[in-house]
């Protein structure tokens, strides 16, 4: 038998959910009945699974137009069959537009790779952002711990672009002259506000060669 605090807790949601639709249902009756139809969103956004990073919020986007895909510390890890395949439907399925690799400062995931004492999986998994941290670990700690995981966090975003420029969908889309842009963004929960870091690739060559510049550091 659960334990009533915990029913109490999983009944709010359901009683949120209902206000929410009510709230949808006044404000736009035929919402609910258009969505069903069919999603056809311009952006994949891939992010961080902190609660604190709520993608169709950030941007103010209703449901149906943003690909959602969501991990420890935004990773886009090539041994990743759940990213890699949300990636595969949504460029060659739902043919998005856009593809944002979003990051935020402050990030646990990031934090974690400064660190010697995780739990064995997670460990395994931000071993990519360690990789990071070990090759700009003598201008990273010129910084404040502060500043040092905000720098991380943003160099986490820009190798994750760089990621994923090596899968197969996103070269073949490009190849076959599909529009499509990689870019990387990252949020400040501090204040709110989300941040171009201006890195975009939208075609093999510059794919490619920031892949290349990538190699030579």
């Amino acid at each position: 038998m659960c334990n009533q605090h915990y029913n109490q807790d999983i009944e709010q949601l359901f009683t949120n959910n209902l206000a929410w639709v009510d709230k949808i249902n006044r404000k736009t009756p035929e919402f609910f009945s258009n969505l069903s139809n069919q999603q056809t969103p311009e952006y994949l956004w891939i992010g961080c699974s902190d609660s604190r990073v709520p993608a169709n919020e950030l941007v103010k986007m209703d449901p149906g137009t943003i690909f959602v895909h969501r991990n420890i510390a935004n990773l886009v890890n090539s041994s990743d069959m759940n990213v890699l395949s949300v990636i595969q439907y949504a460029v060659e399925v739902l043919k998005v537009k856009h593809i944002i690799i979003n990051g935020h400062y402050g990030c646990g995931g990031v934090q974690a790779a400064m660190n010697e004492s995780n739990p064995d999986l997670i460990d395994h998994w931000i071993r990519p952002i360690r990789k990071y941290y070990q090759r700009s670990k003598n201008e990273l700690n010129k910084l404040s711990m502060t500043d040092r995981i905000d720098q991380l966090c943003e160099i986490n975003v820009i190798e994750q672009v760089r990621n994923i420029c090596h899968i197969p969908a996103i070269r073949k889309a490009w190849k076959s002259g599909q529009a499509l842009a990689i870019h990387g963004f990252i949020y400040d929960i501090k204040d709110g506000r989300l941040h171009n870091l201006n890195i975009t690739v939208d075609n093999i060559d510059e794919a490619d060669k920031i892949v290349s510049r990538n190699n030579d550091i």
